[in-house]
């Protein structure tokens, strides 16, 4: 009789063989049956924590929860039916003369249409992008896996800060050919993106955001806000006490906590979970956003890359801000149940904003939750682009 792991390792040969027909040498590589077998080990294994009870999600991810996702990743989750999925996706890798960055990159038809970077932040991936990546076929398309997060090639440098991140994709863009370009962001994205355009401004034909970094009034803030401009600050304060403790453990010990999440997928679990529960907008229910499919796709990308710890270096080493208003003619979307939404007034004392939309749901991750809302707002940076040519 055949094992459930001999089974395995003959599908992963013959997925093997059909990606070399289509883009092996680009895409991330397959991850071996033995990683696999040592997280289904590891999962069978795990050893539910004393807590106490009655509190649901309010001290954190729910252990009842938590334990059915677990037995479900254990027993029924196949990360081999998205691994040949993702790795079918059109992966290209830079990096001569540089730092190597992999993408995927979809080209337009036409050759003269405008190209759209378009930057994930944390704790996801270019996964984030994948519901969108359909609805733009007019468009070249370049999604970078950030340098430290998953899909990233190995021999990239083990975590980046956000303008050492820039700097590798302002390389890719350019040995792609792109000389000038949209780019769309969120998160981690945001900070790259501000950090690409302050160095580059020559490069960025538009600005497409949904956020604005919280360290804008966190460190050294203007000092002549308004009354709403105080109470955004305000919010954000208040955020940061209730929902802020990952930012400062990540930010300030960020190789302790990388030990216990790289070792135990159900503290990964734990960890990414409650954040996608958190900043979306789901009512409490996170499967209303994610299938539990999807949701452990994003978590298992991480475990399989052991890319936790240094997707945390974003935090550590997140540099200072450009000094000088952003002067590319920016777009903003903004989703109510993102973590704290500036005013516009806010975000104009940084960027050009000439574009301002406000939309009635959605959260932190708009290019997954609300994909045809978030394609319109690319598209309006996209007309800003043309209109200023």
């Amino acid at each position: 009789m055949t094992s459930l792991t001999e089974s395995a390792r003959w599908r992963d040969t013959v997925r093997r063989e059909k990606l070399a027909m289509t883009n092996a040498e680009d895409a991330p590589p397959a991850v071996t049956q033995a990683s696999l077998d040592d997280l289904r080990a590891r999962l069978r294994a795990y050893r539910r924590v004393a807590l106490p009870s009655g509190w649901g999600w309010e001290r954190g991810v729910d252990g009842d929860y938590l334990t059915r996702l677990l037995t479900y990743w254990a027993e029924a989750y196949d990360w081999r039916e998205h691994e040949d999925r993702i790795r079918h996706l059109p992966w290209v890798l830079t990096g001569a003369g540089g730092t190597p960055v992999r993408a995927v990159h979809l080209r337009a038809q036409d050759t003269d249409a405008p190209a759209v970077l378009l930057l994930h932040g944390w704790p996801d991936s270019v996964l984030r992008f994948e519901k969108v990546l359909p609805l733009m076929p007019d468009l070249h398309l370049v999604v970078p896996a950030l340098p430290g997060f998953p899909f990233a090639p190995s021999t990239t440098p083990r975590g980046m800060s956000s303008n050492a991140m820039a700097e590798a994709v302002a390389e890719a863009m350019n040995q792609l050919g792109y000389d000038r370009y949209i780019v769309s962001a969120g998160d981690v994205g945001c900070d790259v993106a501000e950090a690409l355009t302050a160095a580059h401004p020559d490069r960025i034909a538009a600005l497409h955001l949904t956020d604005v970094s919280q360290y804008r009034y966190l460190v050294n803030p203007p000092q002549d806000l308004s009354e709403a401009e105080r109470s955004y600050a305000k919010r954000g304060h208040s955020w940061q006490a209730a929902e802020g403790g990952y930012m400062h453990e990540q930010s300030t010990k960020p190789h302790t906590l990388a030990v216990g999440l790289g070792d135990s997928p159900a503290g990964l679990a734990a960890w990414i979970t409650e954040k996608l529960r958190t900043w979306t907008d789901c009512g409490g229910d996170i499967e209303k956003v994610f299938t539990r499919d999807e949701l452990l796709t994003w978590i298992t990308a991480y475990w399989v890359s052991g890319a936790i710890g240094t997707s945390f270096t974003p935090y550590a080493e997140n540099g200072t801000k450009p000094r000088e208003r952003i002067s590319v003619p920016t777009a903003f979307t903004v989703f109510p149940k993102d973590l704290v939404n500036a005013p516009r007034e806010f975000a104009n004392r940084f960027f050009d904003v000439r574009s301002w939309t406000e939309h009635s749901s959605g959260g932190h991750f708009a290019a997954w939750e609300c994909p045809q809302q978030y394609v319109t707002g690319v598209r309006t940076a996209v007309d800003l682009a043309h209109s200023l040519r």
